[in-house]
């Protein structure tokens, strides 16, 4: 059963990825979920719990006898459209982050790292794929900047990682790939903001969501070596030499 469940869920992630990278646009008609299920190697019920899903987060719409349309995203609860990608979300943290870390170096408080060095503690503790004690960590950082537009601009950030399924299950993914090397990331944040190193500290920061944008790729590129892979299956499968000459 939890197989099953977190199969549906990965075809939830990957719909929510087509729409995010503007394949299926607001307004426009799902494929069918028999081309679906083709398309993501599934069966048709998994697609059919997906959808699903995607109606009970708001994303789709489904019109008995018409199909499923993708629906307008509010804005509100993260401050930015669905359609914003992994890949944009990443890249706005490394610029944004990195000089946080900077000018954190500057203002951080005693206490304040205290705060820091516990949350990494307890990221060593947490599953892989928690992010409880991550976001913690960032967000105290961001605090000790003593600027309020930046620990917005951060907060604004996470909460997109957290609430968009599509971006939160890529950090996800990359969190689970290798637990200690993300504990050894904020721990080099930390020595770095300890010793009160500005430079060291951005190159930390920098370091570590070097590394997620790295997994994005290997991501993308998985996915499209799949979909390539099952379009020659499906190919080889219309055009074989069996089904045009069958034995009589």
């Amino acid at each position: 059963m939890k197989s099953e469940k977190r199969l549906y869920m990965k075809a939830v992630g990957s719909i929510q990825e087509l729409i995010a990278s503007g394949e299926y646009r607001p307004g426009s008609r799902l494929p069918p979920e028999r081309e679906l299920a083709e398309q993501f190697g599934m069966s048709r019920p998994t697609i059919r719990e997906a959808i699903i899903a995607l109606e009970a987060k708001g994303l789709v719409s489904v019109k008995t006898g018409s199909g499923v349309y993708i629906l307008e995203q509010d804005e509100r609860s993260t401050g930015f459209g669905y359609t914003v990608s992994a890949f944009e979300l990443v890249e706005a943290r490394v610029i944004i982050e990195g000089e946080a870390a900077a000018m954190a170096a500057e203002m951080i408080t005693a206490e304040e790292l205290a705060q820091m060095k516990a949350a990494v503690e307890q990221m060593a503790q947490e599953p892989g794929s928690s992010s409880v004690a991550d976001q913690k960590f960032h967000l105290i950082l961001s605090g000790a900047t003593k600027n309020r537009v930046f620990s917005s601009m951060i907060k604004q950030l996470w909460d997109a990682q957290e609430n968009l399924e599509h971006i939160h299950q890529a950090h996800q993914s990359v969190c689970m790939n290798d637990h200690q090397r993300r504990i050894d990331e904020h721990q080099a944040i930390y020595d770095a903001l300890a010793r009160r190193d500005g430079n060291a500290a951005r190159r930390a920061m920098r370091k570590h969501f070097s590394r997620m944008l790295t997994a994005l790729h290997e991501t993308s590129e998985e996915r499209a070596v799949r979909e390539v892979r099952q379009q020659a299956s499906e190919m080889r499968e219309r055009f074989s030499f069996d089904r045009l000459v069958p034995e009589v």
